[in-house]
């Protein structure tokens, strides 16, 4: 009996112990702002056209700047006091194919073509390259419309103010408006099969008794970037950029008019942005373990995920892994019951699939390489690709 009572207390000390060590590991283990992103910008104030901006880029750094979100807007700007014009990673694909994108960062296109009705497109709707629905009786489906039409249109909100996700805006807006309407006053224009076509949509449907199109998140276009992202971001300047300029096949940030995008002859000599990822993806499978001592043999260590900023980053490099789940840094203690991060972060941004596993001892975590790009519990000892953090 005291034996039991002297492990009882011992067991208690080691938890005391732990639960102070995540207390200081909540205060100290968080990334400083400017150090611990995953990606980080270069402002080169030397005069160079596109193509040997992008070359320097690719040389010095890692390629030329390309932007997920306002965030990156953001930091882009903050980046350099210079006020003038300079190239970003973005050109447009000469060969003419357009790709349809969700106006939404993070959330990818995936063809479905049941989803499309473009007989049931309306005889004064002018096709084009932008998505709407049609509510009317038993079509629901899209249709691609010129983006000049005026439409209602529909928001998205991931702040959930009011308690709602979704609010359907009566005012008639071309796309471009409508979009930035709606990242003013919400967050995007709504975006992915899943958030159009859910039952918060129908019911936001039904509240009207009239037959309605209204645009959503969805567009096309034949720009790309230089380092073959598929980031949907776009923040042109409507008053200045004409896409129909063929001559003008690569884009530029304005910074005197907020960071919004322009075009110019791609010859042209500016400064620019280059990028440089703090992140590489090992297209080698391990196991768990095995990965975590080959990124802190040669870089730095198994990458964590924070925030959702970092997911959407992580789930673009996992594209390219030639394994079907990537081995991020999370892993599980069977003798304390929780998850972890093997560099300290607390594990309070999850993105757990829905069909994960219970948790069991000898797990770690995995971010799957196709979409939606979940996270998954794995035995550790299957080998997968990796990702390691540079530093």
């Amino acid at each position: 009996m005291n034996t039991l009572r002297r492990d009882i207390k011992e067991r208690t000390n080691q938890i005391s112990k732990m639960q102070w060590s995540l207390y200081l590991l909540i205060l100290m283990g968080q990334c400083c702002f400017f150090t611990c992103r995953l990606y980080e910008y270069h402002f080169i104030a030397e005069n160079k056209s596109w193509s040997e901006a992008q070359r320097y880029c690719r040389e010095k750094y890692t390629d030329l700047a390309k932007v997920f979100d306002m965030t990156d807007m953001s930091r882009l700007r903050n980046s350099t006091q210079n006020q003038g014009e300079a190239w970003i990673g973005l050109n447009n694909n000469t060969d003419g194919n357009r790709t349809w994108h969700w106006s939404l960062p993070g959330v990818e296109y995936i063809q479905n073509d049941s989803s499309w009705n473009q007989s049931g497109r309306q005889s004064w709707e002018p096709p084009g390259n932008c998505g709407r629905k049609r509510y009317d009786q038993g079509d629901k489906k899209l249709a691609d419309v010129s983006c000049e039409y005026p439409m209602w249109f529909i928001c998205y909100d991931e702040m959930k103010k009011d308690n709602k996700t979704l609010y359907l805006i009566t005012t008639p807006m071309n796309w471009t408006q409508a979009q930035s309407y709606c990242r003013y006053n919400y967050t995007d224009l709504a975006s992915g099969l899943d958030q159009v076509d859910e039952e918060k949509m129908k019911a936001l449907i039904t509240s009207k008794d009239t037959k309605f199109s209204a645009w959503i998140g969805l567009f096309r276009d034949t720009w790309r970037w230089s380092d073959g992202s598929d980031f949907s971001f776009r923040y042109w300047d409507m008053e200045l950029f004409n896409d129909t300029q063929s001559n003008k096949t690569c884009a530029m940030t304005l910074l005197n008019r907020s960071g919004k995008w322009s075009s110019d002859e791609c010859g042209k000599e500016k400064p620019f942005f280059c990028y440089d990822d703090n992140l590489i993806l090992i297209k080698e499978n391990k196991t768990w373990e095995e990965a975590l001592y080959y990124c802190r043999e040669n870089y730095n260590d198994l990458v964590s995920i924070t925030n959702s900023d970092e997911q959407d980053w992580i789930q673009e490099k996992v594209k390219e892994a030639n394994s079907t789940y990537v081995w991020l840094g999370l892993r599980y203690t069977c003798t304390l019951g929780f998850w972890f991060w093997v560099t300290d972060e607390v594990v309070k941004y999850k993105n757990w699939g829905s069909d994960v596993t219970a948790d069991d001892c000898n797990m770690s975590g995995a971010i799957n390489a196709g979409s939606p790009h979940e996270w998954s519990k794995q035995a550790d000892n299957k080998m997968f690709n990796f990702i390691c953090s540079k530093k």
